[in-house]
């Protein structure tokens, strides 16, 4: 038996599962369940719950001048940017003055996007050439134990070609590499997203998950509590209402692949929504959102990124009331327009903390057991400065994270506020510990 089989069927003895043809999901925490035991901290001291990580990305920077926090806990203020958040102070980080040392000076955009989970020099020319980045390291780890060591998403086609600067516009569109010149595949499709968590093949697209697993959960309802029936059923609610959002949304890319096919070109090469993806991107980015919180509830996966856009994004914002595309709006980073922009991404991090927080885990939520990481490449797009980051973080990794912050590193000099510092001390909160990770050997002091 390999590594990866042995954590998975070692996984497999902590967790309940509903399975049926083809699937097998992961239950949520029931206390009736004699494998979750018969309280929460019994069961918990037992079996520790998962730790789970996500990266959130947002291109081409933020409006700065609402851009801040102040205080802590649940009087922490936040500015207009962040207003989003608020529900979620106390399990909120406001981190600022952190870099990515290797992605200063090197030129705009490209380079400065494709190294942000790894702190590696990114190489010129036709060849590709970084470093692993931190959700692959995690992925390589604890997404040993479950069926898919992680999942990485956008809401996005990445770009081909060169920038002026001679960097590969790779870099700009993948922030998730499994090995020094290889980004991990992003999936944009949210059908084809759904499809890899639960084993969709065939004919298999045309049933319910939950026709496939009703025997089960059928014999299971006889056996656990009214409290617990209550949350396998809004367990399997939330399922099938993300089930039939994507079968929409498999309609539209196949018409999109037959138009493809009629015109001789491939759906890489056509524009929204002419390639099947969603018109309008609240529902793409909102569906995108939902797929991680529900591989992370159902334990498909412990590791996801997730691109909301990419750097040099082409996205529009109609419904902003925001005439430029994302990459020419960014030129204007002060303006109102910019400002909604950037808290439009915000509540979408807002969104998927909603969903992570609603579900019960322990005696917290899936999201009290999760960091989700949010960051862009780059502070102001109008001036292309990257000499300081937006990061935030939600979730405290079981207790291991203390949230409720404001931190800045602004003052702290350039060897103590290195972004890979940071991914040191959550890699070692999720289990991980290495010497160094890209271009830091220390943690982030007081994180």
């Amino acid at each position: 038996m390999n590594q990866a089989s042995a954590g998975f069927r070692a996984n497999l003895s902590r967790r309940a599962f509903l399975r049926g043809v083809g699937v097998t999901m992961a239950l949520p925490w029931m206390e009736s369940l004699p494998v979750w035991g018969a309280s929460a901290s019994a069961a918990e001291a037992a079996n520790p719950l998962p730790k789970r990580f996500a990266a959130v990305f947002m291109g081409n920077g933020i409006n700065g001048q609402h851009w801040w926090a102040k205080g802590e806990g649940e009087t922490m203020e936040l500015g207009k940017s962040l207003e989003p958040l608020a529900p979620f102070r106390k399990k909120l980080n406001v981190i600022n003055g952190l870099f990515n040392k290797p992605s200063v000076g090197v030129g705009i955009h490209p380079g400065m996007t494709g190294n942000i989970l790894s702190g590696m020099p990114l190489m010129k020319g036709a060849v590709l050439r970084g470093g692993i980045s931190m959700d692959q390291v995690l992925a390589n780890s604890i997404g040993q134990e479950t069926v898919q060591p992680s999942l990485v998403l956008g809401c996005e086609q990445p770009i081909t070609g060169y920038h002026e600067t001679n960097f590969s516009m790779a870099y700009s569109s993948h922030i998730s590499w499994q090995s020094a010149d290889s980004p991990v595949p992003m999936e944009v499709y949210p059908s084809l997203a759904f499809d890899s968590l639960f084993e969709n093949r065939g004919n298999k697209r045309t049933q319910s998950i939950l026709d496939r697993i009703k025997a089960d959960a059928s014999s299971l309802s006889r056996k656990i509590s009214s409290e617990d029936n209550r949350k396998l059923d809004e367990y399997l609610t939330s399922v099938r209402e993300v089930e039939k959002r994507v079968d929409r949304m498999r309609g539209e890319q196949g018409r999109a692949e037959e138009r493809a096919k009629d015109r001789g070109r491939s759906l890489f090469t056509m524009n929204r929504p002419d390639n099947g993806l969603p018109e309008d991107i609240r529902d793409h980015m909102k569906l995108m959102c939902d797929i991680v919180a529900l591989a992370f509830q159902s334990d498909k996966t412990r590791v996801a990124t997730l691109v909301l856009c990419r750097d040099l994004s082409g996205l529009f914002y109609p419904f902003l009331d925001v005439r430029d595309a994302h990459h020419s709006a960014s030129h204007n980073d002060k303006s109102e327009a910019y400002e909604r922009i950037s808290r439009y991404y915000v509540s979408n991090l807002a969104y998927l903390a909603s969903r992570l927080d609603a579900m019960p885990e322990g005696e917290g939520t899936v999201l009290d057991n999760t960091c989700l990481l949010y960051l862009s490449n780059m502070w102001s797009g109008e001036r292309h400065d990257n000499t300081r980051l937006p990061v935030l973080t939600l979730g405290g990794l079981g207790g291991a994270l203390q949230t409720g912050r404001v931190l800045d590193f602004s003052e702290a000099g350039d060897e103590n506020r290195k972004l890979c510092s940071l991914h040191l001390s959550l890699m070692d909160r999720l289990g991980v510990q290495l010497p160094r990770f890209g271009d830091a050997a220390a943690r982030l002091t007081g994180i």
